[in-house]
């Protein structure tokens, strides 16, 4: 790390209506320095960073780079001054292959007034080659998968030779692998002299890459702090006030009577055999590495995918799904992991998020008896907490957690008992995290099925009574929970006998 912070922010506020949501913080980050940004949603990391890239106004304080003075009032003269951003929602223009994003609004010329197509691609491959991408330049962003747009985007900021990355979230959709290669890359910027804030939810993530991190809380700057003087337990009593033993303290139930047996399903490409049985208070872990086949079993279960042989059984009664229509109706719950594309309509409110599966209930001669669907609403807003201004609040505008809380809410709504929960912590913060565990808790209490598909290993061991372990779509082994061990649910998992 270079003597002089390449940006420092001082006494940093900024209120939006109703919400204080930063109270004269302090942030730095020096050149070769990779700095963890952490704490709960809503404690001010994502305002502190859009401040940074121009897209908010602070109301005081002041920023600084390289040790003068700046005021940074829109994106485009955040990246002047060196600054970038590789945010969740990825800003890559779709319908452009990956040459066209790199070069999108310099593109470089002929003297014939033509753009120079081979300066483009042949410097776009140069770039993604030397972080060790391999895809032809030419394709297009949408022909992408999502954890290779990611990738895509963050050599776009190596190639505008940015001097401070922003990293938000950057590992949510990466496979192991491709974690590796994002480690390396940011590796290679730190030799590079970049300054790079890095915000995470996966405190081990911290650990593995961060040289410092700052801690903020509740808009409030709590602790800076380098990370080799700090251990995970002090991080999480800093940020929410409990350790992380209490993280998987939840109760277990005695399971009662099946509520879903599996014989033998099969999808052809996806999954073959699988057959396993789930009780009613229990919560049945499925555990395996990312492209295993677990979601694919759960959603031919659900009726999102068509199965080509097998048989369930619910409550001891044959279930043919053909639709979701199907699942919801016999009451099954599905939380994907992908809550924004499929678990919530964004562009509506809180209230009818709530109340989507099961407007039937309230309907009388089509019309919805708004009385009720206010009620119902407000009544898993209470039980959910839920953050939100008020019941009319569109679920685009609340954080990751409180989306999530929704979905949840919803299926509650639907009176379901059987819940799925497909990765249901990606992306929200340890405070979020330990209400959505006490809530499976209090759903298996109730006699509720509870399925919880994870690729973080301490979180389906802390939290499972059972767990099936899948590879490449077969089913290695279902243990119970005096049975777990990492080291013999990984070989399982990996396919070694």
């Amino acid at each position: 790390m270079g003597d002089t912070a390449f940006i420092e922010l001082n006494q940093i506020v900024k209120d939006f209506p109703g919400v204080k949501a930063l109270k004269g913080v302090d942030f730095s980050v020096y050149p070769g320095e990779v700095h963890g940004l952490i704490g709960e949603n809503g404690a001010g990391k994502s305002t502190i960073i859009k401040i940074m890239m121009g897209v908010h106004q602070k109301n005081s304080g002041s920023i600084k780079i390289n040790g003068d003075e700046v005021i940074i009032d829109n994106i485009i003269q955040a990246g002047r001054l060196g600054l970038a951003a590789v945010y969740q929602d990825l800003n890559l223009a779709m319908d452009l292959s990956i040459g066209e994003n790199f070069f999108i609004g310099n593109l470089p010329k002929k003297k014939s007034g033509l753009v120079n197509w081979k300066y483009v691609y042949e410097e776009t491959e140069k770039t993604l080659k030397d972080l060790k991408i391999v895809i032809d330049p030419r394709k297009k962003i949408s022909e992408l998968s999502p954890a290779m747009q990611e990738m895509v985007a963050i050599a776009k900021t190596v190639h505008l030779n940015s001097k401070l990355v922003i990293f938000d979230e950057p590992t949510a959709l990466l496979t192991n692998e491709e974690v590796e290669i994002l480690f390396d890359i940011i590796k290679t910027l730190k030799k590079r002299n970049v300054a790079i804030v890095y915000i995470s939810h996966r405190l081990e993530e911290i650990f593995d890459i961060c040289d410092r991190v700052t801690i903020f809380k509740d808009g409030e700057w709590v602790d800076t702090t380098d990370v080799e003087e700090i251990d995970e337990d002090q991080l999480i009593n800093k940020m929410v006030g409990r350790n992380i033993t209490e993280m998987y303290n939840i109760g277990h139930q005695s399971p009662g009577d099946d509520v879903i047996r599996v014989k033998n399903l099969t999808r052809e490409g996806n999954f073959q055999n699988i057959s396993f049985d789930v009780k009613a208070g229990e919560i049945f872990g499925f555990f395996g590495l990312v492209g295993s086949g677990r979601t694919e079993i759960m959603r031919a279960i659900f009726g999102a995918d068509k199965l080509t042989s097998g048989s369930i059984e619910l409550n001891g009664k044959p279930y043919k799904p053909k639709s979701p229509i199907d699942g919801i109706k016999k009451g099954i719950g599905f939380l994907p992991e992908d809550r924004k594309e499929q678990g919530l309509a964004l562009a509506l409110s809180v209230k009818h998020n709530i109340n989507l599966s099961s407007y039937k209930d309230i309907n009388r001669f089509s019309f919805v008896d708004k009385k009720q669907e206010n009620s119902r609403a407000d009544k898993y807003i209470d039980k959910m907490s839920i953050k939100t201004p008020s019941r009319r609040q569109t679920v685009g505008n609340l954080s990751g957690g409180n989306q999530q809380k929704v979905v949840i809410g919803k299926w509650l709504c639907n009176d379901s008992n059987i819940f799925i929960f497909d990765e249901p912590t990606v992306g929200i913060d340890v405070g979020a995290k330990r209400e959505i565990y006490k809530l499976m808790e209090e759903l298996a209490a109730a006699g509720k099925a509870v399925i919880l598909i994870s690729s973080y290993l301490p979180e389906v061991m802390g939290l499972s009574d059972r767990m099936a372990v899948i590879y490449e779509g077969n089913l290695t082994a279902v243990l119970d929970r005096k049975d777990f061990s990492e080291e013999r649910i990984l070989k399982h998992a990996s396919g070694i006998k």
